[in-house]
């Protein structure tokens, strides 16, 4: 059992910061109650998460090559235990949000570097086993998360959501110290650092023009600048990226249609399924009164249906071309959510039923060809950096999701506060069916850019399949 210690450390901090996308779903009324938290500062504790993880995936994995990925992995374990202790003792949403981006910054060292820690630890058969237990870790995260954070936040406090963290982070640096041998330094490797700041720019502005705006209105001088600001830094990084020597991403590869099929896969996925998960919540807590567990019991059928989906059809997949996976498995993403526009005053929380199960299906469809066919879509060289995009843009998905959706809900429930049971389902139904648009829309894209069978993924390393 000693051999397996490696892979123990590894999901222990893949679970953690996996989970802490989902958790804090499910607090989010008991955080806007105590912090006396809006909206717009409600959507930011999400997002602050996701955008960190989004901006500095990438820029982290390069820079986890100079470091070595052990230290890369200490390094964002110890600092995602501070930042979790932050956010427990946090007294105002402000300190919450800036403790959550912190903990984004500590999960994007730890899920750079997990992959990697494993290949060099593992090798033959023990390596394929030890990618398919965390595999199935990422997969099961998404529901412990919003389980784990009813019970916490009903028989406790929301705060232990974030302190449930120290004793399991102490645990995993303990051991990542002890069994992960050195990891090579590639001292060779730059860091893209005009990239990563442009990048960081433009994910930031885009996201808080679009949540400012939505708050104060689109003539609102501020969210304006912000807007414009973020445009002018996405035309900076393609600038930057084009003629660095060390690009953070090549953007020829977004000249290869199946890669870009997969990132329009990957954005969509967590932009239709997951992005309206917080209003959900709201919905569930506070205008149906449930409490934090049975709000996220609620919340489990759709996260229980892709992992079932995955674990039992996941290994077919392989065989099956990615216009049916990525692109036809988010247009059932779409249709899912679509389903959910079903609720209305009168609605209990099953009602959430047949959409969740749909949608679920689509994201076990989904989900587990996304890293593997953007990884056999692109040279061996280039793979990492394609995993790590990958995972970027489903970060930046969510992000962006939670923002737009967040601003299609006020416009749609009316400036009445608090706001009505009629209202609130309004503007939960407008958000499910943008949701929806995006994921049929993304997918029919996706669907018709995969312009061939996939023969280059028969040629990908079965480590990476598993890893997917």
């Amino acid at each position: 059992m000693k051999k397996w210690l490696p892979l123990f450390a590894a999901c222990l901090g893949t679970l953690m910061l996996l989970i802490d996308v989902t958790i804090v779903n499910v607090a989010l009324p008991d955080i806007a109650a105590d912090l006396q938290a809006g909206l717009s500062s409600l959507q930011w504790v999400v997002d602050g998460y996701a955008l960190a993880l989004a901006a500095l995936l990438l820029v982290l994995g390069s820079l986890a090559d100079r470091l070595g990925a052990k230290r890369a992995y200490l390094a964002g374990l110890v600092l995602f235990a501070l930042a979790s202790l932050g956010c427990g003792i946090a007294d105002t949403a402000s300190n919450l949000i800036a403790a959550r981006v912190l903990q984004g910054i500590g999960g994007a060292a730890m899920f750079a570097t997990t992959l990697s820690l494993l290949h060099s630890t593992y090798l033959g058969r023990d390596r394929g086993i030890a990618f398919g237990v965390w595999g199935a870790v990422t997969g099961a995260a998404a529901g412990i998360g919003v389980v784990l954070g009813g019970v916490l936040t009903d028989a406790l406090s929301w705060r232990w959501i974030f302190l449930v963290n120290l004793p399991i982070a102490v645990l995993a640096i303990a051991l990542t110290a002890i069994v992960f041998p050195a990891s090579v330094r590639r001292t060779d490797r730059r860091i893209d650092v005009p990239g990563m700041l442009s990048f960081a720019t433009a994910a930031t502005a885009l996201t808080y023009g679009v949540i400012r705006g939505g708050e104060h209105g689109w003539s609102d001088g501020r969210a304006v600048a912000t807007l414009v600001l973020g445009v002018v830094a996405v035309a900076v990084f393609a600038v930057v990226e084009s003629r660095s020597t060390a690009p953070m991403f090549p953007l020829s590869l977004l000249r290869n249609r199946d890669f870009g099929a997969t990132l329009l896969g990957a954005s969509g996925q967590t932009f239709a399924a997951f992005a309206s998960t917080p209003l959900v919540s709201l919905w569930l807590q506070q205008q149906l009164r449930m409490s934090p567990l049975h709000a996220g019991l609620a919340l489990l059928p759709m996260a229980a249906t892709a992992f079932l989906v995955a674990a039992v059809f996941g290994r077919f997949m392989h065989d099956v071309a990615p216009k049916w996976t990525i692109g036809a498995g988010l247009v059932v993403v779409g249709i899912g959510t679509g389903l959910l526009t079903v609720i209305d005053a009168g609605s209990s929380w099953a009602a959430l039923i047949p959409g969740f199960v749909v949608l679920g299906a689509g994201v076990g469809i989904n989900a587990p060809a996304l890293v593997s066919v953007g990884m056999a879509a692109v040279s061996p060289q280039q793979a990492g950096t394609a995993a790590g995009a990958v995972n970027t843009a489903r970060q930046l998905g969510l992000a962006l999701g939670v923002a737009v959706l967040g601003t299609v809900f006020r416009a749609a429930s009316g400036p009445d506060q608090p706001i009505t049971l009629p209202h609130f389902v309004s503007g939960l139904d407008a958000a499910f069916t943008v949701a929806a648009a995006v994921g049929i829309v993304f997918g029919l894209l996706a669907f018709t850019l995969f312009h061939r069978q996939r023969p280059t993924v028969e040629s990908a390393p079965a480590e990476h399949k598993v890893a997917a």
